[in-house]
């Protein structure tokens, strides 16, 4: 039974037997839902994804909304899903929970022999919330099977109704990617939404329509919430139907992760023809701020993976742009390829 004599101060160095004492929980998991004293306990030991592989947890660079913490949430092997701890924690506000961040920081040690004791010291660092705005993302790292897995990353953000501000220090910042990961993730996983999000209503008009291009679809869209995920699910059907005409081609197709230091979230690129050594960026529409934007990613990709020497770039659309546009790509070197009622144009892709 929970006895709250741990008086949880930000900054606290105590251990999971003595939360365990004082607040319920078990000793052992990630995510601990202490019922009876309304909280979900969380420890997060950076460490152990290292050992994995992967460096996703820590305190990311501030942004417009303040501090964040990134949190992997449990699940040893397999895709991690939204189930006991993972979903305690995602729905802790709805359950009129708090929740609580504790940093492993060290080994026990006992006062006595002065050796080291079982289990590792936790610094308490304070009372969130998951971000209202963007709870999590989903990621790929390898798992304690050594086999690439969909990962939950869970946005934490300092709770506005706690007594004290969290206490962070220079050592929980996320540490630098060592490598960055080659990955064949299903295209459209990421357009897929693990757990229903009920949004409100427009309290006015919210909404115009506006004339489509015509190579690009035959929608009209919408200045409505939701529009963007329109343009990413026609976009993944485009990069998964390319990506099939690669492979039939006998290509291998593959696409890399890309971790930043102190950046929240990961770059994924699209698609990368190892066979080719080409780096893709699609796009759902032909729009020039579209074109622009995916000239930029790969730019910005291209910095970052270690691809071999003579990396080409390419830009994959729907439709037929602007004889303008398709000036601007050939003027920085980077290829085009379209779709066609007959398939792709502009593969394969003309040699250097």
């Amino acid at each position: 039974m929970a006895n709250h004599d741990l008086e949880l101060v930000p900054g606290l160095l105590t251990t999971r037997t003595e939360v365990a004492a004082a607040y319920g929980g078990a000793r052992f998991g990630g995510i601990e839902p202490a019922v009876d004293s309304g909280m979900v306990l969380v420890y997060s030991d950076p460490k152990v994804g290292e050992l994995h592989g992967y460096t996703f947890d820590g305190q990311a660079e501030d942004d417009e909304h303040g501090p964040l913490y990134l949190y992997t949430g449990e699940g040893k092997t397999g895709k991690q899903e939204f189930t006991d701890g993972n979903k305690a924690l995602l729905q802790h506000a709805a359950d009129g929970r708090t929740v609580h961040l504790f940093v492993a920081d060290g080994n026990v040690i006992d006062p006595v022999t002065n050796k080291k004791k079982k289990g590792k010291r936790q610094r308490y660092i304070g009372q969130m919330i998951v971000d209202p705005d963007t709870p999590y993302d989903r990621r790929t790292a390898p798992g304690q099977d050594g086999v690439e897995r969909s990962v939950i990353v869970f946005h934490l953000r300092p709770d506005p109704q706690a007594t004290f501000p969290p206490k962070f220090t220079p050592a929980d910042a996320i540490p630098p990617a060592t490598a960055h990961a080659v990955v064949d993730l299903d295209i459209e996983e990421e357009l897929e939404t693990d757990v229903e999000v009920e949004q409100s209503a427009p309290t006015g008009p919210s909404s115009s329509q506006v004339e489509t291009e015509e190579h690009a679809t035959d929608e009209t869209v919408a200045n409505i919430p939701g529009g963007q995920r329109t343009i990413q699910r026609r976009e993944g059907r485009l990069t998964k139907a390319y990506k099939a005409h690669l492979v039939a081609a006998g290509h291998t197709v593959t696409r890399f992760q890309i971790s930043v230091e102190g950046v929240a979230t990961t770059l994924k690129t699209d698609l990368y023809d190892v066979t080719d050594n080409v780096l893709y960026e699609a796009k759902g529409t032909i729009r020039r701020d579209d074109v622009r934007m995916a000239i930029g990613q790969l730019f910005d990709y291209r910095r970052h993976i270690d691809a071999p020497t003579g990396l080409r770039l390419a830009v994959l659309l729907p439709g037929e742009p602007g004889k303008d546009l398709r000036a601007l790509l050939s003027d920085l070197g980077i290829a085009l390829v379209i779709r066609t009622d007959e398939g792709f144009d502009g593969f394969p892709l003309a040699s250097l």
